[in-house]
């Protein structure tokens, strides 16, 4: 991170980096399509199999994401480029500023989606649960270079203990095609993701133009006040210090010069109001609180010119950011609060996306200079709207994906992709939706569902084998050791991760109200577990479905006439496809299939000791709806093409931003050292990119098989 010291094992990584082949190297971030952290190098695993099970999917406004060191490891940077990032960062930012806090997501766990099965629920609290998301600040402690050190274990012998799709029923596929391997994501930019919004719409960046409004400032807002004075007024509008106001010195003192300044420090900083005053002869312009600590939330209203809408919407093109961190980092340029932004659906971290985002009151030119200070950013499409965007309006999203390096013929891939347009994929949960450790994530939802709190507790905290940074590690063998909270939490530096929130609710509210302190963790990280367990659920019952009865309607299967499933009879079965059948997530609102599944659904619950009879559960929270999810999607706007190459770091299609710069698009030769299948389709919100994927080449997508198979490659 930047300014802490460097280790000395860094130092000794630096020396082995230098050792790879030139290939192996990380690309310069000049380069178009950003840098390759060092564990994306093609002799790391971590590179090709942290790709291969990430996921670029849309669920219902939020994604999956996998959790664990392997991809975590991305935020790291090489030194050159972290010196320049940290020049711009110094250019654009005071130096008084502090880190962003991100909340770590639960340690080999995806950031938590809710499914279509929570939107009755949205918005309820358990009274008898207080939540909290206290402002802690984390504290220093092992540097992530630091953490590194104590991985001595492979990555393959940690994911040794992982999961396979088997483990969570993802068994069939659709397809008689014979499958071959290819490499997914051996760079994020071979994975690149547009939003289509509710007008069916793809979101492009294509203009970086601002739209003309006589009403702005003027560009000399960014550049009159000193780094000092910027400081000040940041202190100021965060409340950092005693003082109520903050007096700036009019050099050259005229009219303009001073409605510059006043310009400058209520754009740049909301929630302060300015005046000017004469002392001794001089002129200052004084900067104050006019509405206490609601105005750094709510952006003034006086000064947002009727005429225009409240809402600035603009097409945010990111690279190696998911869409919460990328929020986070934007607030803190702009020095506003995150919830001011909203979306139609997150994007996730591992590839380039291009998505449509709204924010309250914020100029287009005030964002538009964010382009001058971003990196991995581009922000463009600006207009100013009435309406913010809402979780789930969008229609999907449009993937273009390079799988590099295949091994299939041309026919081989002729009859997959075929198949994909015309057939399509089981439509699984990936396996990012249950977590990457010894202790999947469905474990913790069945626990919670059971309300065996003790053991949700032990679950969450116990030592597990697998993938792990040091510090977790030295966190669980206290907790092993002691049954110390206190004690426990000492043993981590990051206090945000799921286990240290747990820890400080069980150190707040004691043992015997594990109730409680496991509230104090996000709502949505808490919900997970529990979808998790329904996502496995679905899983299996989905291929129990496809082997029993194959791949066409039968009679007591369910369909959906609008919002409500209804059984297919024997007289109307051919009015179906297997297209149109769904099966239920379980919970109390869902009916079950007339056949064979539906006695497999009980079966399967009661020997987790739940009663599907009786999905209710005391804590309102935790009460499963259900809902339904469609078991074959056949993806539109279907399209791919084999290129060859000899240079694998060299991009083989061109990006939103490579067009915005006029570089022409890649030229590939009639025969190359190397193939791959260039693949384009559309899938809507809540179906996984990765299952469409495994279809076309017929492999185990989790991380633990992939690691098997591809050891000799990564000698």
């Amino acid at each position: 991170m930047p300014g802490r010291p460097r280790s000395w094992f860094f130092r000794v990584a630096l020396v082995a980096a230098a050792l790879l082949r030139p290939e192996q190297r990380a690309r310069p971030l000049a380069a178009r399509h950003g840098p390759r952290p060092r564990s994306q190098a093609p002799g790391s695993l971590k590179c090709f199999l942290g790709a291969l099970n990430m996921e670029m999917t849309e669920v219902t406004g939020v994604s999956l994401k996998r959790g664990s060191v392997a991809v975590e490891d991305n935020d790291r940077v090489a030194p050159a480029e972290e010196a320049k990032r940290q020049k711009i960062l110094d250019h654009c930012l005071t130096k008084s500023q502090s880190e962003l806090e991100h909340v770590s997501p639960p340690s080999g766990v995806s950031v938590p989606e809710p499914p279509e099965a929570v939107s009755a629920r949205e918005g309820t609290k358990n009274s008898d649960v207080q939540l909290e998301e206290e402002e802690e600040e984390e504290e220093d402690g092992l540097s992530e270079e630091g953490e590194e050190e104590e991985e001595a274990e492979s990555f393959a012998d940690m994911m040794k203990h992982g999961l396979t799709e088997l483990d969570v029923g993802i068994t069939k596929f659709v397809s008689s095609h014979q499958g071959f391997s290819g490499i997914l994501k051996e760079r994020y930019s071979d994975f690149v993701v547009h939003e289509i919004g509710k007008d069916g719409r793809i979101s492009h960046l294509d203009d970086l133009s601002v739209p003309v409004d006589e009403e702005d400032p003027s560009e000399d807002v960014f550049t009159v006040l000193t780094a000092e004075e910027k400081q000040r007024l940041e202190e100021l509008q965060l409340f950092k210090n005693k003082e109520t106001s903050v007096a700036i010195e009019v050099i050259e003192d005229t009219k303009e010069k001073r409605t510059i300044i006043h310009q400058a420090i209520k754009s740049l900083f909301p929630g302060l109001e300015t005046k000017t005053e004469d002392r001794e002869g001089k002129k200052y312009i004084v900067a104050y609180h006019a509405a206490g600590k609601k105005a750094l939330a709510n952006p003034r209203k006086h000064s947002w010119p009727k005429s225009r809408g409240s809402y600035c919407h603009f097409v945010l093109y990111k690279e190696n950011k998911d869409t919460m961190d990328a929020i986070n980092v934007l607030s803190k340029y702009l020095r506003v609060k995150p919830n001011i932004f909203s979306y139609m659906g997150t994007k996730d971290k591992r590839a380039i996306t291009v998505q449509e985002i709204a924010v309250l009151k914020i100029t287009a030119q005030r964002l538009a200079h964010l382009n001058k200070c971003l990196m991995n950013f581009k922000l463009g499409n600006f207009s100013y709207q009435k309406n913010p965007l809402k979780l789930g309006e969008l229609q999907g999203n449009h993937f273009t994906v390079v799988l590099r390096n295949i091994t299939g013929t041309d026919e081989q891939v002729q009859q997959a992709m075929n198949s994909l347009k015309e057939i399509g994929f089981i439509n699984y949960y990936g396996m990012q939706r249950f977590g990457t450790t010894a202790v999947p994530t469905y474990q913790v939802g069945r626990a919670i569902l059971q309300n065996s709190w003790t053991e949700v507790m032990d679950l969450i905290l116990k030592p597990r084998s697998g993938a792990e940074k040091g510090y977790l590690v030295k966190c669980r063998e206290e907790w092993a050791k002691t049954k110390d909270p206190a004690a426990a939490l000492r043993k981590l530096p990051v206090k945000r991760c799921v286990e240290g929130q747990l820890l400080r609710g069980l150190s707040k509210y004691g043992m015997k109200n594990i109730v409680s302190a496991f509230g104090i963790i996000p709502r949505n990280n808490r919900l997970m577990y529990i979808h998790s367990y329904q996502s496995y659920v679905w899983n299996n019952m989905v291929s129990k479905r496809i082997e029993e009865y194959g791949l066409r309607p039968v009679p007591g299967d369910l369909v959906l006439k609008g919002a409500t499933a209804t059984y297919v009879d024997e007289e109307d079965v051919n009015n179906y496809s297997i297209h149109d059948v769904v099966m239920p997530l379980p919970g109390f609102d869902v009916i079950y299939p007339k056949h064979k599944i539906s006695e497999a659904y009980r079966e399967m619950l009661t020997a987790d000791n739940l009663d599907i009879d009786n999905m209710r559960h005391k804590i309102r929270d935790y009460s499963l709806s259900g809902a339904y999810r469609k078991i074959i999607i056949r993806p539109q706007n279907v399209s791919w093409e084999v290129v060859a190459y000899d240079d694998p770091k060299i991009p083989l299609f061109n990006t939103d931003v490579d067009n915005l710069e006029g570089k022409p698009p890649p030229v590939f030769a009639s025969e190359g050292k190397y193939r791959a299948l260039k693949m384009d389709f559309s899938l809507p919100p809540s179906t996984y990119a990765t299952m469409a994927i495994r279809e076309v080449l017929k492999m185990d997508t989790s991380i633990k098989n992939q690691t098997q198979l591809n050891t000799t490659w990564l000698r």
